[in-house]
């Protein structure tokens, strides 16, 4: 088939994929290092890793802006440029296997979100809340293969929080996830953006604000621990335990 046809794994296309990339990724740039200074710690580990079955699990901070930071993180790693992303040339040529799991409500919020969306999102219904409610639902079995698809596939980026709120207690279903794949697993731990941008991360609140992405080492896992063990481990790692309150 012709390159111009080309999908990502769930049927994108990439040379839209590259496009949308690209024009977020000049907004990002300009947001994270001309009105703001991003600050980059242990870009180490992100060497030497394999191309799929990689998942980064984070606090999260604002819907969006963090979200893109880690892209950029991302993009200028793939160039070989570690400790900055500053380096607006890896927009050229991104990493386009790169997802992020999200909530569905969000990501269908607005025409920005679907755009984003189109990046990468794997968009899975909350099975605790909807529309600004507490719900109590079974999780569809769909969005689960959804989140398997995109670890099988590339590099995957999720919160297990499912929430910008600090500290809130983590969601048992990135363990299990852990559990049953075995992936590569890579904290991270954000910081600023919720000072700099607004919830959302649309629109800027403090200029002149330091952001910071903190990247630790690939945590070693006992894959036959349980999954609250598991979750237990990821939420230090993340710094959104009770130590870190």
């Amino acid at each position: 088939m012709f390159r111009i046809f080309k999908q990502d794994a769930f049927g994108h296309n990439l040379i839209i994929k590259r496009l949308i990339i690209f024009v977020f990724g000049f907004i990002a740039y300009y947001r994270m290092n001309i009105i703001n200074r991003t600050k980059i710690e242990g870009a180490e580990h992100l060497r030497g890793l394999p191309d799929t079955k990689v998942l980064f699990v984070s606090n999260h901070q604002t819907y969006f802006a963090d979200v893109a930071a880690i892209y950029q993180l991302i993009n200028c790693a793939k160039w070989g440029v570690y400790g900055k992303i500053n380096y607006p040339l890896s927009l050229l040529n991104p990493r386009l296997n790169v997802y992020f799991i999200a909530a569905q409500e969000t990501m269908k919020s607005g025409l920005l979100p679907k755009i984003f969306a189109y990046v990468g999102s794997v968009s899975i219904k909350r099975s605790w809340r909807s529309a600004g409610k507490t719900v109590d639902r079974g999780v569809d079995p769909k969005d689960i293969e959804k989140i398997k698809k995109a670890i099988h596939s590339g590099w995957t980026i999720t919160f297990p929080q499912g929430t910008t709120k600090p500290f809130v207690k983590g969601r048992k279903g990135t363990a299990h996830i852990i559990k049953e794949l075995e992936p590569i697993v890579i904290p991270l731990v954000v910081d600023g953006f919720r000072r700099a941008f607004d919830k959302k991360g649309m629109f800027v609140k403090k200029k002149g604000t330091e952001l910071s992405i903190t990247i630790k080492e690939p945590l070693k896992i006992d894959y036959n621990a349980t999954s609250d063990e598991i979750l237990d481990t990821i939420m230090a790692a993340i710094e959104q335990s009770e130590e870190f309150q």
